[in-house]
């Protein structure tokens, strides 16, 4: 982190390697009281947390709200995240590959949540210690709990769903190749664990997404691409009709899925229902989608039952499929 110029109260905690809640009371309203303005302010509080042992509850929320503040507000423009500060954050949290904290891991989605753009980069470094979590057994998410390596439990499935909503602001509506290819990992290596259900539904969507809108579907929103129906809540552990209400009505089934008909800004809705054009676009899937799709699902083994409802909607939405994807549908009945 370089060189730190501390000023002496923060240098006195790091010192004691204690902190209080009186400490963060007193970092709140008389060090930090105009906010972390400059960087060297913000490696002084990663400095407190790395160094301090016993640290108070109130110490992660001040911390995350601190460098948050920095990272997102402080520096021009605001809101958009630089892909310097951006290296800058995954350098200083990253040991190995991996972030060095639950604290800091939360301060990573919460960066992400709390911008308006970021580097996709960032998004998929996200994705990726939820990946270690759970395909290997390591990072934060494994500290202080009783997590199963190879298992995708539901708070792991929520913990990418957040991550993908909160990338999905100022145009990043569509799920990117790099956070797909992490999701497809995942799916590859927890394919044969009892995953919560949830995992099935946003592995789904999210590979829908992100094929669709290579094709160039102009897509709903993030959230609304990827929530949690209510038909889904009720439905059990296997696929079998999941996906039933996606396919029934090609391209517009997968809208309609996506979407309850009171949630929907209007003009969204009229958009891609005027736009006949642009559905039949998506309807349409090419090469580049089609040579993705094969070279990740179903090689050189059986389809997942997961993959295999990704398949079949995509067999009936898109009546123009790419040929090389011709060996991969014909497995689906």
């Amino acid at each position: 982190m370089g060189e730190l110029i501390m000023s002496a109260p923060v240098a006195g905690l790091t010192s004691k390697s204690r902190i209080t809640g009186e400490d963060v009371i007193m970092l709140r309203h008389e060090v930090f009281a105009d906010g972390v303005v400059t960087r060297g302010e913000a490696e002084a509080l990663f400095a407190l947390d790395q160094t301090a042992r016993d640290k108070c509850r109130e110490w992660p929320e001040f911390f995350v709200e601190a460098v948050t503040d920095y990272i997102v507000h402080q520096e021009k423009p605001s809101g958009y995240i630089s892909q310097e500060n951006a290296d800058w954050l995954v350098r200083t949290i990253s040991r190995d590959g991996m972030v060095d904290s639950r604290t800091e891991l939360e301060l990573l989605v919460h960066v992400l949540e709390k911008a308006k753009s970021s580097p996709g980069r960032l998004c998929v470094y996200a994705l990726e210690q939820v990946a270690h979590a759970v395909i290997d057994g390591k990072g934060p998410l494994m500290l202080g709990r009783a997590l199963v390596p190879g298992l995708v439990a539901k708070a792991e499935v929520e913990l990418l769903r957040r991550i993908l909503y909160a990338h999905g602001g100022d145009g990043n509506i569509a799920v990117t190749r790099g956070e797909a290819e992490v999701l497809v990992k995942i799916n590859e290596r927890t394919a044969q664990a009892a995953n919560d259900p949830s995992w099935n539904d946003l592995f789904v969507k999210a590979i829908a997404n992100f094929v669709m809108c290579s094709a160039g579907y102009e897509a709903p929103t993030r959230d609304v691409a990827l929530r949690r129906d209510a038909f889904l809540e009720q439905a059990g552990p296997q696929i079998g009709g999941f996906f039933s209400r996606m396919v029934s009505g090609g391209l517009a089934g997968i809208t309609e899925a996506y979407r309850s008909p009171d949630d929907i800004e209007a003009d969204w809705e009229a958009k891609n229902r005027a736009a006949e054009a642009l559905a039949r676009r998506a309807e349409t899937i090419d090469a580049g989608e089609a040579g993705w799709l094969a070279a990740h699902i179903g090689v050189d083994r059986p389809l997942y039952e997961n993959e295999r409802a990704l398949l079949t909607l995509i067999k009936h939405a898109s009546p123009e499929i790419h040929p090389a994807l011709k060996p991969l549908l014909d497995k689906v009945a």
